[in-house]
């Protein structure tokens, strides 16, 4: 028996809009929390890294539920992941290019006052 599908190989996404009001309420709070955060005493690096933390997981609840990745193939979510962590440390190479405007032209003497 042949089954034809014809939704063109789209993804199905199912879900209530309750559930998309439960994860964007949850999205809320996380944003809260971090508010939260900024206020309380403690060192920066704790700091920084509670508010990460809380970032990714705001981060994770939009990207599965409101761009749909989580219904997704497993084999496109690891290869999506793995080619936007590509992009991210490919662009961290060209931040010392952005001192091209301070310092001029590469291998020259370094103008009074620029940070190095």
């Amino acid at each position: 028996m042949n089954t034809v599908n014809t939704n063109g190989g789209a993804a199905q996404y199912t879900g209530s809009m309750s559930k998309f009001l439960i994860v964007y309420a949850c999205i809320l709070v996380l944003a809260t929390l971090q508010f939260v955060i900024a206020y309380t005493a403690g060192s920066t690096y704790q700091m920084f890294f509670r508010m990460a933390m809380v970032a990714l997981i705001e981060a994770g609840l939009a990207i599965m539920f409101f761009m749909h990745i989580g219904s997704e193939r497993r084999n496109f979510v690891t290869w999506l992941a793995i080619i936007t962590i590509f992009v991210m440390l490919a662009l961290q190479y060209s931040w010392t290019d952005s001192y091209r405007m301070e310092l001029g032209v590469p291998g020259a003497q370094p103008k009074t006052g620029a940070v190095q």
